[in-house]
């Protein structure tokens, strides 16, 4: 975990779960990243990408995402 940093803006806190299969119409088991900030970079229906990271998980973004992401960044 590398924590703040130049380059870097907090967003929010976010609620994360394990959604279990089967529970809250859930068709696989998976992990809720709930953040309503995050749908100005990542838009409802989009996909991309996460890998695993000490201390947490990176979230990769396609070309449009960045775009998004680099407007927030800037105000």
């Amino acid at each position: 975990m590398s924590g703040p940093g130049e380059g870097k803006k907090l967003i929010g806190k976010a609620n994360v779960y394990i959604h279990e299969k089967g529970k809250s119409l859930a068709r696989i088991t998976h992990i809720d990243i709930e953040l309503p900030e995050l749908n100005t970079i990542i838009k409802p229906k989009e996909a991309t990408y996460v890998q695993g990271k000490e201390g947490g998980v990176f979230i990769g973004l396609k070309k449009e995402m960045i775009k998004r992401a680099e407007k927030e960044l800037r105000g």
